[in-house]
């Protein structure tokens, strides 16, 4: 197929978010908390384990009260919100606050760091005419993110789940973002690290390529190895 347009996930695919040390540290001097070092890291530990950092590995199992908002959490911002610092008040931080302050540094920019190998790929996309959108599951406009890093200029088009109300898998959220392109979803292949919820863009039409989401180390070019681009695949 002639590939016009690319649709790309952004947490573990396009970017990768901090560990969850450095997301606590931030959140306790945002707050201007001090903890010893043994508390420090037993907090980390406990977050760790409740998987309560967003963009992270989802949580095993969820608590009976968190179920319904967590199945829908991308849904809106209120229920992403709810559902984060609901995982994350599982842990007894000494700080009340800490759990929004919790929430608001998974927004930040600072809190994310591009794949090395995103610039290179994007930009040959769309110095080659191809057509790119960003389909993700998400509470919060990650446009700001994209921008900080540099990389917004490549990106034609967003299809952000709490902004139309659906999540992926759901076909209609793909179809969306083709739409948004320009384009053909036959004509469109969809890269993502979720097997489960990227794969709903073959419901319409597209082809899909995954990528492992690890850390930035450990994946150097694992976005040029999909062959999107010959010249640097």
């Amino acid at each position: 197929m002639a590939i016009k347009g690319v649709l790309f996930d952004f947490s573990g695919t396009l970017f990768r978010i901090e560990s969850v040390r450095s997301w606590l540290a931030a959140a306790l001097a945002e707050r201007r908390v001090s903890v010893d070092e043994a508390a420090f890291g037993q907090y980390a530990r406990e977050l760790e384990a409740a998987r309560a950092l967003p963009g992270g590995p989802a949580p095993q199992r969820v608590p009976e009260h968190l179920a319904e908002v967590w199945a829908s959490r991308d849904e809106s911002a209120e229920a992403h919100r709810a559902a984060y610092t609901g995982l994350a008040r599982q842990v007894a931080l000494p700080d009340p606050g800490l759990y929004d302050a919790l929430y608001e540094r998974h927004r930040n920019p600072e809190a994310w760091r591009p794949y090395p190998d995103a610039a290179e790929v994007l930009g040959a996309l769309a110095a080659g005419g191809v057509r790119i959108g960003v389909v993700s599951n998400i509470g919060w406009d990650l446009r700001p993110v994209l921008r900080a890093h540099g990389l917004d200029a490549f990106v034609d088009a967003y299809a952000l789940s709490f902004e139309h109300g659906i999540q992926k898998p759901d076909a209609q959220l793909f179809h969306i973002a083709c739409t948004l392109l320009g384009q053909h979803p036959a004509d469109v292949v969809m890269v993502g690290d979720d097997r489960h919820a990227d794969a709903g863009a073959a419901a319409v039409g597209c082809e899909v390529r995954f990528v492992e989401p690890a850390p930035l180390a450990e994946r150097p070019h694992g976005l040029r190895e999909l062959g999107l681009v010959p010249e640097v695949a």
